[in-house]
């Protein structure tokens, strides 16, 4: 999967493995493992696989994203970075059809 950032900051902290282990510590294997599994993935609809991920879309004020387990309460949360975005004939998010995202931030919003 193509995967871009929402800002430098998260690049580099999400690129650089001691900016990784700085800002996120024990959770940094974590983070870099679930940033692996987004990678290698072909599209959204195989992240539905990896169990340990637990992807998943949100809902409220956060409709439109995605966001994967970290551990605990952490999430990755992230967005289809497609214009236009690919939906199924529902109106739902075609998890298949989404190749590029962009990771907003990893937090605990719980």
């Amino acid at each position: 999967m193509e995967i871009s950032y929402k800002s430098k900051k998260l690049e580099k902290q999400l690129s650089d493995p001691r900016e990784m282990a700085k800002s996120f510590g024990q959770l940094a294997r974590k983070v870099n493992q679930r940033l692996k599994d987004l990678n290698d993935a072909d599209n959204l609809g195989i992240m539905r696989t990896v169990v340990a991920s637990k992807c998943h879309e949100l809902t409220g004020d956060r409709k439109g994203e995605l966001a994967v387990d970290v551990s605990g309460n952490y999430r990755m949360i992230f967005e289809p970075f497609h214009d236009p975005i690919p939906r199924k004939k529902d109106g739902g998010l075609n998890w298949d059809e989404v190749t590029k995202i962009q990771i907003n931030q990893i937090e605990d919003y719980h």
